[in-house]
């Protein structure tokens, strides 16, 4: 019996989106994830170990001991460092190798050997910076929307995690029409015409994709904004006063590569509110609202799972996909751009 060999080409520029961009901030986990003990999470590609020092400061470091490859998380936390608890390595939070107690001034000691990454806490979540360069001093600063850093607005964060690649997740929050039919039962999206045109709308720092003719009825636009070193997606969802002060109902968006075909999803549930009314609202989302939303995003859970892991490759697209096209090519073009400018130090 002959077999014969199969080559598998695999497209570079899929294969950066897979795991997500450089040099781009990214929300990785929730705040609570990460206590006493080191945690290990697969996101971006990467293996990653997260810990807290003495003072609650979270560090992040590539779950590899440059010794053997045991994992980091197995150690023992000993505040600016990690302990490997094969031989005991210890790993400063920069990546370099402080100690080896079995063979101490070895070559080992002092080396930068373990990728390492610059870390944000804010909003509830623990934002890590993908960079290319595995030991980068200074990232760029993370800005965070209006909505999730002004005094004027109040936010909770919904974490959850979907099986299925992010860019599903996008595509998803990037297709306005489906909260007319996938959603049309919910309290919020009932009204409402089940048929639109769009238009694309550009800003400086993205796009929307809106209805033409309808305006705070139902889910009536998203924007794609890319600023502040993080990719994020906004979209509003009008309330009757039942619902509290506050106005329109906001949603701050962002997603991360986790596991294969799955996303660690962000969704921050945003109101402008202040005073009295800032502690109304919250009341009446823990109260009343929340098990609500949480029912919507799981109807978009299901739907999104059940889809085959290579059903875009199978589409016919119309019109109210023209904002899933968009961002398709925006995000094409930033990895082929990636890919560029890669060097052999940053594809490490």
């Amino acid at each position: 019996m002959t077999y014969k060999t199969i080559n598998v080409v695999l497209d570079p520029i899929d294969e950066a989106l897979e795991v997500g961009l450089k040099n781009l901030w990214f929300p990785i986990c929730p705040s609570r994830f990460v206590q006493g003990s080191p945690v290990s999470l697969r996101r971006l590609g990467y293996k990653i170990v997260l810990w807290r020092d003495q003072v609650g400061q979270v560090h992040a470091l590539e779950d590899h001991c440059p010794h053997r490859g045991a994992p980091l998380s197995m150690g023992v936390n000993l505040g600016d460092r990690i302990a490997c608890a094969y031989h005991g390595v210890e790993v400063l939070h920069d990546g370099t190798v402080a100690r080896v107690p079995g063979s101490p001034g070895c070559k080992l000691e002092g080396s930068r050997t373990t990728r390492h990454f610059h870390i944000r806490e804010s909003n509830e979540a623990i934002f890590i910076f993908n960079a290319s360069d595995p030991h980068l001093d200074s990232p760029p600063e993370l800005t965070l929307p209006d909505e999730l850093t002004s005094s004027e607005w109040s936010s909770f964060l919904c974490y959850v995690e979907w099986g299925c690649d992010y860019r599903y997740v996008i595509d998803n929050v990037m297709d306005p029409m489906h909260g007319a039919y996938l959603h049309k039962q919910s309290h919020t999206m009932s009204e409402g015409e089940i048929s639109a045109e769009f238009q694309i709308r550009d800003t400086p720092s993205g796009f929307f994709f809106e209805k033409k003719d309808q305006r705070d009825v139902n889910f009536d636009w998203t924007e794609w904004r890319e600023a502040g070193h993080i990719h994020t997606m906004h979209l509003e969802i009008p309330y009757p006063k039942t619902g509290g002060p506050g106005g329109n109902f906001a949603i701050v968006g962002a997603y991360a590569p986790a596991e294969k075909n799955t996303t660690s999803v962000f969704f921050w549930r945003c109101r402008k509110v202040q005073g009295w009314e800032r502690d109304t609202w919250r009341f009446l989302y823990k109260n009343r609202l929340e098990e609500r939303h949480w029912r919507v995003l799981e109807q978009d859970r299901v739907a999104v799972e059940a889809m085959e892991p290579n059903a875009n490759t199978r589409e016919f697209l119309y019109q109210h996909d023209a904002g899933i096209v968009r961002l398709r090519r925006r995000l094409k073009v930033l990895a082929e751009q990636q890919l560029e400018h890669q060097t052999p130090h940053s594809q490490t």
